[in-house]
């Protein structure tokens, strides 16, 4: 018996476009060892979860086929099975986790239909075994509470819960290939940490192959065996984890391990794949130390820095249980007397788990969300008594980046529109040519060109689309910015570009952010100072170097000691 449980051979896999035929993996070759983790990574659009949508022939045909190749699973290959010999393979043999556990669920199922469901399709057992099994499963992935659980919808458990149920799923009938794309990219280092852990136990426990997906090497260096780099279609290196990450051989690889801010390092720019390979894939002759120059630490004094923003005792309750007659009668404090101070020209972080009130604080600043009670004071005036015509003339000085910049752009403008329609209704501008052209001046300043300015949302990545969500809120020239979770979805390599980007427009226009996160390592990197929220609290703040160096609370600690190391386990082993 071979000692590699899948071996992919030559696979080219294409796609059927307006444009003809585009070729979205060209003829790769990798092998999965029996017991071990192999890591494929990548940005968005490098072809990896294409690959192992393949190894499960689930590629839509048309407009997708594989047209060369073979994917031999225990020496047999995959290509040439029937849909109905593929069925039995699937979710028995070879399972996959998905990215976004809440689309791969059904929402009109309880998550132990849904586990028994796939226990019962492969296993010969009755109702009852199925549920115990399902239980089981539940507690094995550290479900709490899993008697009372199982009986839960997906749409009543947290972002981390759902994941785990996936896995509990995906492991339901121990296969021998575990394939789980980007399973941690939208987690809190806290969770994903959990997930890693869980996932490296299973492995263990069942002596699976994994196959790992991800666009973070830093992640894959706390999970994998071996590592697969990919490139638009192409394997531009593999090796062992040890070996990819002490002598990366290939430019993409060295600009994918730069990207992604370290927390031994206080850098004054992030590194980008761009300064280590031009367009064309060829490498450059770069300076990594050159560009790693220890940023100073800005002095903030009173006079050049005075605070721009004020919070005093801020709360924002809402009612989570009623009365007959709907008086409140319990409330979720999310957030609870919070007093945070953001001085002009300069980076507050504010990190913190899902749920910890971080963006609700964000959003009650700017008064889209009105507060409960409690001041927000803006160079000196209370702003949470401003009437509506009043905030509407405070949007001009205070914006807002969302996380998820498709969700926050209407897909019907152009982003001409998305940009000018801001400066229209504030009065910027006094024609309409003069707008278009500063819309054009904007839209280039934050790195893309005005010839795309014609164009809707749906035709730009994900990171062009946050460039154009930051042009937006510079629109009406702002004094002040709440970035929530703005980089959080983005390959590693694009949330170098726009931290960059945002540090650079900073400096240019004097802006002031308030920079939300779960990452704590973005976080350093960007901000002066950070506070850490924990149920609606503010727990610790300390400026950028000493919340890391000198954490206080046990809270911050955990926070910090859930960071990939991005260090092979071998390396680790040897410290």
């Amino acid at each position: 018996m071979s000692d590699n449980l899948l071996s992919i051979k030559d696979l080219r896999i294409e796609f059927k476009t307006d444009d003809g035929m585009v070729q979205a993996v060209k003829d790769i070759s990798f092998d999965i060892p029996r017991g071990k983790t192999v890591g494929l990574v990548g940005e968005s659009g490098s072809g990896k979860s294409v690959t192992s949508l393949a190894v499960m022939q689930l590629i839509p045909n048309p407009p997708g086929k594989v047209s060369n190749g073979q994917i031999l699973f225990n020496g047999d290959d995959l290509l040439k099975k029937s849909e109905s010999q593929m069925r039995k393979i699937r979710g028995n043999k070879i399972s996959m986790i998905f990215q976004e556990p809440m689309t791969s669920l059904n929402p009109v199922f309880t998550v132990g239909d849904q586990i028994t469901e796939t226990i019962r399709l492969h296993q010969k057992i009755s109702k009852e075994q199925a549920w115990e099994k399902a239980l089981d499963l539940l507690d094995q992935v550290g479900i709490p509470d899993p008697k009372n659980r199982i009986k839960s919808y997906p749409h009543e458990m947290s972002g981390g819960q759902r994941q785990r149920v996936m896995i509990a799923m995906a492991i339901a009938c121990e296969p021998d290939l575990l394939i789980a794309d980007e399973p941690t990219t939208a987690l809190d280092v806290t969770i994903q940490k959990q997930i890693l852990d869980l996932l490296s136990d299973l492995q263990k426990q069942y002596n699976m192959s994994v196959l790992f997906i991800t666009h973070d090497l830093g992640v894959i260096g706390d999970i994998a065996d071996d590592v697969v780099v990919m490139y638009r279609g192409d394997i531009v290196e593999k090796g062992t984890c040890e070996d990819i990450f002490t002598h990366p051989k290939h430019p993409y690889t060295k600009g994918l391990m730069s990207c992604r801010p370290a927390l031994d390092k206080n850098p004054d720019r992030l590194a980008t794949v761009s300064d280590f390979m031009t367009e064309a894939g060829q490498e450059k002759s770069f300076d990594l130390e050159s560009l790693r120059k220890v940023k100073k630490n800005r002095e903030i004094s009173e006079q050049d820095n005075p605070v721009l923003l004020e919070t005093r005792n801020l709360m924002k309750y809402f009612p989570l249980k009623k009365s007959f007659f709907g008086t409140p009668t319990a409330w979720v404090k999310a957030v609870d007397e919070v007093n945070i101070k953001v001085r002009k020209g300069r980076t507050l972080g504010l990190v913190g788990e899902s749920g910890c009130g971080k963006t609700t604080l964000g959003r009650t600043i700017l008064r889209l969300t009105e507060p409960t009670a409690g001041e927000i004071i803006y160079k000196g005036e209370d702003i949470a008594k401003y009437d509506a015509e009043k905030m509407r003339e405070m949007r001009k000085k205070m914006q807002i980046i969302f996380q998820d910049p498709y969700a926050s752009l209407n897909p019907r403008m152009t982003i001409m529109a998305t940009l000018t329609e801001p400066m229209k209704i504030h009065g910027i501008g006094s024609s309409r040519k003069e707008r278009q052209e500063m819309a054009g001046r904007l839209i280039e300043r934050c790195g893309l060109p005005a010839s795309m300015l014609p164009r809707y949302p749906h035709e730009f990545s994900g990171g062009q689309r946050q460039r154009i969500c930051i042009a937006r809120a510079l629109a009406v020239k702002p004094d002040f910015i709440v970035c929530d979770e703005s980089v959080s979805a983005l390959d590693v390599s694009v949330q170098a570009q726009i931290l960059n980007l945002l540090l650079d427009l900073q400096e240019e226009f004097g802006l002031t952010y308030i920079f939300i996160s779960h990452d704590l390592a973005v976080v350093k990197f960007i901000s002066d100072e950070v506070a850490v929220m924990n149920k609606g609290k503010i727990v610790e703040i300390n400026d950028a170097i000493g919340i890391y160096e000198d954490p206080q609370q046990d809270y911050t600690k955990r926070l910090l000691s859930a960071i990939p190391k991005g260090r092979p386990k071998t390396l680790e082993a040897q410290v």
